[in-house]
């Protein structure tokens, strides 16, 4: 049995997780720790206080997952004013051997550690073996990636797909990029300012500030709180309250709102899938997709995913599963570690 520590690193919180590896690579969970990232000034005392707590030896390896790029062994954390190198980490910390890998290659990689329960298959396609795995995910950003099977192993690489250009397909569409473009000055919209949390927040306030649909009291109250917050803590989350509304079917607007995320949320997905042609899987990760399991199902998502034009009967065999264990990325971190 082999002891690893995997980790979930993020501007606002930490996961800490001690692994028990059997040597067929079943993960048993000893311990788990979550943590208020701010209140440490690197995660070198994280971990330690971690593993006092757990009561544990060192472990022989760990790896974390970073919300941000990994470069040469390091990483800088988008929210955090923390820099990790993996050859301080081992000295301080006293691992042998210690990994840092983006937190969407952790999903990446976590997709092999899920259950038949952790996963809702949207289409079931017709799988291939050897064929490359696609991974796509909007939560407060749209991460991106692809998977090669390389030997007994897929090999994980992640991109930064989410900041390719926003590609509209219809009128209203296109008055939505216009509407981006205005409101921010900017010169290009990527697909990641559509599809995330606060892309769900953009459209709703395009379809509100263009008349297209009338507010509800409740849903207006968070968002003007929301508006009048910019530049501070949010007390509210905006994203949340239109999806639940959504779902509930209690407010129109958000109803379209929604209607019109998860069609360019297709969309995208459909784009991805062109680009790899992932016959071994498309993965839905992320957290907005398990809050609109509904929205997503209807139909509305494959179809606008499958509207390729002649190359639609490709992506109507291409398997497509939501991902509802919203821990797999922490499952990516442990597998990982099982290969240093």
């Amino acid at each position: 049995m082999t002891l690893l520590l995997a980790g979930d690193i993020g501007g606002t919180k930490t996961i800490l997780r001690l692994v028990e590896a059997s040597d067929s690579l079943e993960l048993r969970t000893l311990y788990e720790e979550t943590y208020r990232s701010g209140d440490f000034p690197d995660l070198v005392p994280l971990v330690q206080q971690f593993l006092v707590k757990a009561n544990t030896p060192v472990p022989q390896k760990a790896c974390f997952a970073i919300a941000g790029p990994v470069v040469n062994n390091t990483a800088k954390l988008t929210n955090l004013a923390w820099y990790l190198d993996t050859q301080r980490l081992q000295q301080e910390l006293g691992i042998e051997a210690i990994s840092l890998i983006n937190d969407f290659a952790a999903v990446g990689y976590g997709i092999f550690g899920l259950n038949k329960q952790d996963l809702l298959t949207l289409q079931p396609g017709k799988h291939k073996l050897e064929a490359p795995i696609a991974i796509i995910g909007a939560g407060t950003g749209l991460g991106q990636g692809f998977l090669i099977k390389q030997g007994n192993y897929y090999q994980v690489f992640p991109s930064e797909g989410g900041h390719a250009d926003f590609a509209p397909r219809s009128e209203l569409e296109f008055q939505l990029l216009k509407y981006l473009l205005d409101k921010h000055d900017i010169q290009r919209v990527s697909v990641e300012r559509v599809v995330s949390g606060q892309g769900v927040v953009a459209i709703y306030q395009f379809l509100r500030d263009r008349k297209i649909g009338a507010e509800s009291p409740e849903i207006a109250q968070v968002v003007r709180t929301w508006e009048q917050e910019a530049g501070h803590e949010k007390s509210v989350d905006p994203g949340a309250a239109i999806g639940r509304a959504a779902i509930q079917g209690s407010d129109r607007l958000s109803v379209q709102t929604l209607q019109l995320f998860v069609d360019i949320y297709g969309a995208e997905a459909g784009n991805l899938a062109l680009k790899f042609l992932p016959y071994g899987g498309l993965y839905i990760a992320g957290g907005i997709a398990p809050k609109i399991l509904p929205l997503l199902q209807n139909g509305s998502f494959l179809l606008n995913f499958s509207q390729k034009g002649r190359m639609r009967p490709l992506l109507e065999e291409i398997p497509v599963y939501i991902i509802l264990n919203q821990q797999v990325g922490l499952i990516g971190a442990a597998l990982c570690a099982t290969r240093l």
